[in-house]
């Protein structure tokens, strides 16, 4: 039920935040600060809680106690150091003398102080409390939920056997394999089956996207599966988790008021690796898969997975990981990644392997596996002419949104993207080929008005193809003769491996030529270069059809 008085006051509340942040926003560009929230946010990541590392109880932390403070502040960065944070920044920024109010532990606190920001010490402390006791409450519901669950399937079986296999983390209905004309899906369950390092001598692979038929891989049926981790069906797992259970509610009640934080923080996350611990091995999926999109936090419940001989596998879908390099060097960027410990990496190149060694550490398992399917896309590409020229941008957002989330470098937007669309559109049209753009995907509201109208002008031309976000990126690929991509998406890697020529295009020239983020892909700046070099690739196509 709606209440109109309190949703126009709440509704007026969160315009003038936004505001506020936007304001934040602004006076760090204006006083050329743009990177200060970069600088925030890496120190965060950084920044060690050692009483955690000397009071970590096992009961909570199981086999991986020994990461204890490194869960911890993963966690803490996935659940509170991210947008919410540079919105409290920002919004403290907005007005002057205003001091950041947001839940975050002392420790934190003085990172933030320690930047120049006004702290609102006790109103965070008191903020920082509340969402202890939400998380909390939130494990004890966990624990209850998994009692539940695992006494309806030890008194009434339901769940079919799987036999050995493989799950799927975080997908949805694109990244499962579509039909298409010559039977070949560009996902990720269909390019893991074909992967030549998958899990050995499995009978199906799985994944929680619900509403989906079953279909088959190469003979292999990928299927539907409520639970991640199977609820406990037997005598002795049940009471072993029980009294697990017991013992862990009072337990984080206790530290709490010890100051020990962190085990009432993750108690839901304990429940999940006390469910693995108790559960049978062969009841567990061989290989957990990953994907890297907010992946900063290794789930507890994946050290006992590991600890019982099963693999936990971390995947790139992506290779834009790195900031633009400036004329003094490369620029200051959040490192996530320097933060993250999974056992395995699957990377595309050696430039990835070289950057993730960089930030994680040359102990890292890094395997090279090649360009990684992901998303399919169930939309057919539209016959092309010759001449077609494949082209993939970075959709702006709107200027609110881009500044909510404390941007330093500033390409992304407008002025860069309909640049790279004219001169792109300019240049194909001299050249005699047709433009076929494809968006990544579809952003709805916060999609930036001027970018657009230039798009809906573009697609009444007769030389440019419109080609629906849904759509897979190789399937357009392979109808074209060449790709051209905004610095530095993946899709002129995929043109590479495709063997179509392939370039990254810079309207304005700020991306420096030798950037080790282009993995040796060629840059362009200017419509000179790239009538060059278009002019090149078609007549290069055409000798090649005349031979």
């Amino acid at each position: 039920m709606k209440i109109p008085f309190l949703t126009v006051a709440l509704k007026r509340a969160a315009r003038s935040r936004l505001r506020r942040i936007m304001r934040g926003y602004r006076f760090l560009k204006e006083s050329n600060q743009l990177g200060l929230i970069v600088a925030v946010q890496n120190d965060l990541i950084n920044t060690h809680f050692g009483r955690v590392g000397r009071n970590a109880s096992k009961i909570f932390f199981g086999t991986g106690v020994a990461q204890a403070e490194l869960i911890t502040r993963q966690y803490l960065l996935a659940r509170i150091g991210g947008i919410g944070l540079t919105k409290a920044l920002l919004c403290s920024l907005g007005v002057k003398g205003s001091p950041v109010v947001y839940p975050m532990p002392k420790l934190w606190q003085q990172v933030v102080a320690r930047h120049g920001f006004s702290v609102a010490r006790m109103r965070c402390s008191f903020a920082w409390a509340g969402h202890l006791l939400l998380f909390w409450g939130y494990g004890v519901l966990s624990i209850v939920r998994q009692i539940y669950v695992s006494l309806r399937e030890a008194i009434r079986p339901q769940l079919p056997a799987l036999g050995r296999y493989v799950y799927f983390v975080g997908l949805v209905a694109g990244n499962l394999p579509q039909p298409c004309r010559d039977g070949h899906s560009h996902d990720i369950v269909t390019w893991y089956i074909r992967w030549k390092g998958r899990a050995e001598h499995i009978d199906a692979l799985c994944h929680g996207v619900v509403n989906v038929k079953v279909c088959n891989v190469d003979g292999f049926p990928v299927v539907f599966s409520p639970y991640l981790i199977p609820p406990l069906d037997t005598f002795t797992g049940l009471v072993r988790f029980l009294a697990w259970a017991l013992a862990a509610a009072l337990r984080s009640v206790l530290d709490l008021f010890r100051g020990h934080w962190w085990h009432s923080m993750l108690l839901a996350e304990s429940t999940k690796a006390a469910m693995v611990r108790f559960q049978e091995t062969d009841k567990l999926a061989k290989d957990y898969v990953f994907h890297n999109s907010g992946t900063i936090y290794r789930p507890l419940w994946t050290y006992e997975a590991e600890d019982k001989g099963l693999r936990i596998t971390s995947y790139f879908y992506s290779t834009n990981m790195e900031g633009f390099k400036r004329q003094n060097g490369h620029p200051i960027q959040v490192n996530i990644w320097q933060a993250m410990n999974w056992p395995l990496y699957l990377v595309w190149n050696e430039y990835q392997a070289d950057f993730m060694r960089r930030a994680v550490g040359e102990a890292a398992n890094i395997e090279v596996v090649g360009p990684i399917w992901f998303h399919a896309g169930s939309i057919q590409t539209p016959e092309l002419p010759p001449r077609s020229v494949a082209v993939f941008d970075v959709q702006p957002h709107r200027s609110s949104r881009y500044q909510i989330l404390g941007e330093s470098q500033e390409y992304y937007v407008p002025k860069t993207a309909n640049q790279f669309l004219l001169d792109i559109h300019t240049v194909i049209r001299e050249c005699g080929g047709a433009m076929v753009h494809k968006r990544k995907r579809n952003i709805g509201k916060i999609l930036h008005p001027k970018y657009e109208a230039l798009v809906k002008t573009l697609a009444k031309a007769d030389d440019v193809f419109s080609i629906e976000p849904d759509t897979s990126a190789i399937r357009v690929i392979e109808g074209c003769s060449a790709v051209i991509s905004m610095p530095f998406t993946s899709t002129a890697l995929l043109g590479r491996e495709l063997n179509k020529q392939s370039v990254y295009y810079d309207p304005h020239g700020v991306v420096q030529k030798d950037d080790r983020a282009a993995h040796g892909i060629q840059i362009l700046c200017g419509k000179d270069e790239l009538r060059d070099w278009l002019t090149g690739v078609f007549e290069s196509t055409e000798n090649a059809y005349t031979r």
